[in-house]
């Protein structure tokens, strides 16, 4: 059965962000995640993790200037130094607060240029190297141009060229269902290929990114595949609920006894 971990950034937003962690673990989650922590000082995230009994299960690096648009920096050659800083704070941060996993955002940028293409491989290889050193995971995410257009990782096949070409043991790939079927499809067939290198799974039905069970997959199905190909991670639950988040919690008794409190 899948380790949940709620999505706070969409999930819980009937609560102040501090106050979304109690209400998180009040539904019966053991873990959570969410993009940026960056609002709250490292320690008060801390204390209210350790408040509500919750485990952290990954976050993102900086993206930049969120509010103006930008989706990260990685594959900016200009912005090489700022993102190096907020490589550097996103670990103090996942010291502080326990979490095993960063994710780094690869930016808008032209996918085909040489120079963007650079400046990735670069900025990964820089992230690997000092995430390892403080024994973290880097997963890195194709994400879809309907939902972020622009993106300069938009293609799982090229996520996984980036990560077997660096062979770093600690970079893996973040699979996320909900831009697997926008982009490629073809998601049980993805998630056998690609699981050796998977470090994290997040889940939101399409094409609405509602509730798992909503959509045109067979979530369940999915859950099923991701315990026959024996995957000890979180399943990151990164959807927008349709209406107040705990009346549409309904879906997870579908997943046997170990939710069976989170309605």
């Amino acid at each position: 059965m899948p380790r949940l971990a709620a999505n706070l950034s969409m999930m819980f937003n009937e609560h102040a962000f501090l106050d979304r962690f109690q209400a998180a673990a009040d539904a019966g989650f053991e873990a959570v995640e969410y993009l940026f922590p960056y609002d709250h000082p490292a320690g008060v995230i801390a204390e209210k993790l350790d408040a509500a009994g919750l485990k952290q299960a990954l976050f993102n690096m900086s993206p930049g200037d969120w509010a103006t648009g930008e989706r990260g920096l990685a594959a900016l050659p200009e912005r090489r130094d700022e993102f190096r800083d907020g490589v550097r704070k996103a670990i103090d941060y996942a010291k502080t607060i326990r979490s095993p996993l960063l994710h780094m955002m690869a930016g808008i940028a032209d996918a085909n240029d040489t120079a963007a293409i650079a400046a990735y491989r670069d900025a990964l290889t820089y992230a690997a190297d000092a995430t390892a050193r403080e024994g973290i995971g880097l997963v890195i995410e194709p994400i879809n141009g309907r939902d972020m257009p622009g993106y300069f990782l938009n293609d799982f096949n090229r996520a996984i060229g980036f990560i077997s070409d660096l062979d770093h043991r600690n970079v893996k790939l973040q699979f996320d269902v909900y831009h697997r079927q926008i982009i490629h499809g073809d998601v049980l067939v993805g998630l056998e290929r690609a699981m050796p290198l998977i470090g994290h799974v997040q889940i939101a039905s399409v094409p609405k990114r509602n509730e798992p069970g909503t959509g045109e997959l067979d979530d369940f199905a999915i859950f099923a595949a991701l315990d026959e190909l024996g995957y000890q991670g979180y399943v990151g639950c990164e959807y927008r609920p349709a209406g107040e988040t705990v009346a549409g919690l309904g879906w997870t008794r579908k997943l046997g006894s170990r939710h069976a409190g989170m309605l």
